[in-house]
């Protein structure tokens, strides 16, 4: 059984930094791309970054670049984003997906 598990949200000061955890399970971790994807209410999800699978190269979406960045440790099975001068346009529930299948998700807060 597949399952994502996020961790590492939390509520922040506007120029704050978090870190978010993905812990993965039941799948070969190295060989699919993963990513995170945020969504605020009201709106769709929005993709953010991800590998795009077994290699390191990674793709973000313009609004977090030099911002965020994506990592993962293939030992742990762990998808890491480093979330630096966060800004209260980050607010949103944050979700890790690979192969279709969805964390539960969860949510950060930057206040202004």
């Amino acid at each position: 059984e597949v399952q994502l598990v996020e961790s590492g949200g939390g509520l922040v000061q506007a120029g704050g930094s978090l870190r978010l955890s993905c812990a993965a399970s039941g799948f070969s971790f190295a060989d699919y791309a993963i990513g995170w994807f945020r969504q605020v209410p009201g709106k769709e999800r929005e993709g953010i970054a991800c590998f795009a699978g077994r290699d390191d190269i990674t793709y973000y979406t313009d609004s977090v670049k030099g911002r965020f960045t994506i990592s993962r440790d293939n030992v742990k099975n762990t998808v890491y984003l480093q979330m630096n001068s966060l800004k209260p346009e980050d607010t949103a529930v944050y979700y890790c997906t690979s192969q279709s299948y969805w964390g539960q998700g969860t949510q950060v807060t930057v206040s202004s």
